[in-house]
């Protein structure tokens, strides 16, 4: 996004499940892409069950989920091909503030999600200020 990028496509297709972290993460992206004018962020390869857990939480609303008629469509096969895995990271080593703000990404997403992440703010906001 600081090169000026305003559209993004992620492609899940070897992703069989996501956490609540990294949905939050997407939805951040997503609205900061969406205050730029055009500003766009696509999942591709998303299975059953990461798309109802992305609409379980209305994500749907901020991302673009599998569109049929996005320009990068008839590519996708050419991109997996110069794709290589990122290293794993220990999930332990994501700081405080970064689980913090991901989730609080997810209740400004939808008003409804604040109470499903209400213990998880609590416990996150402590653990933010060392407690």
């Amino acid at each position: 996004m600081e090169g000026g990028e305003t559209s993004f496509v992620i492609d899940l297709l070897d992703c069989p499940a996501m956490d609540s972290t990294f949905m939050g993460t997407l939805a951040g992206l997503a609205m900061r892409l969406s205050r730029i004018g055009g500003g766009r962020m696509h999942l591709n390869g998303v299975c059953d069950r990461n798309r109802q857990s992305l609409e379980d939480l209305g994500l749907e609303k901020l991302l673009e989920i599998d569109p049929d008629d996005s320009a990068w469509q008839g590519h996708v096969q050419e991109v997996r091909k110069t794709l290589s895995p990122l290293q794993e990271r220990d999930p332990e080593g994501l700081d405080a503030a970064h689980l913090l703000e991901a989730h609080r990404k997810l209740c400004e997403a939808r008003e409804e999600n604040a109470q499903k992440f209400e213990a998880v703010l609590d416990a996150l906001e402590k653990r933010a200020e060392g407690g």
